[in-house]
């Protein structure tokens, strides 16, 4: 797998600005098949900075409904990258 195929996009949420100045942790949608490994090494390359700690969820679907039909939407996978000391991720200052 492409080092750029591993990370789908960041997640900004309330919860993940606080988490980025208190923490420097760091919220990210992740491709289903990748593991710790591989993300860690995606947001070094990518974004030139030390990972301390990877954590990972999957994200089970909601459920969804259109007219009498139900139905879900698809579960996902979200990592949260904790940063050395001194690191910052440019994109996320100033959301």
């Amino acid at each position: 797998m492409n080092l750029y195929e591993v990370i789908r996009r960041p997640i900004l949420t309330e919860k993940n600005t606080r988490l980025m100045e208190e923490a420097n942790q760091y919220t990210f949608e992740v491709a289903r098949d990748a593991n710790k490994v591989q993300i860690r090494q995606a947001v070094e390359t990518i974004f030139g900075v030390r990972v301390l700690a990877v954590r990972v969820s999957i994200v089970p679907g909601k459920p969804r409904r259109r007219r009498r039909t139900i139905g879900s939407s698809k579960p996902w996978k979200k990592a949260i990258v904790t940063l050395a000391p001194g690191d910052r991720i440019d994109i996320f200052q100033g959301v």
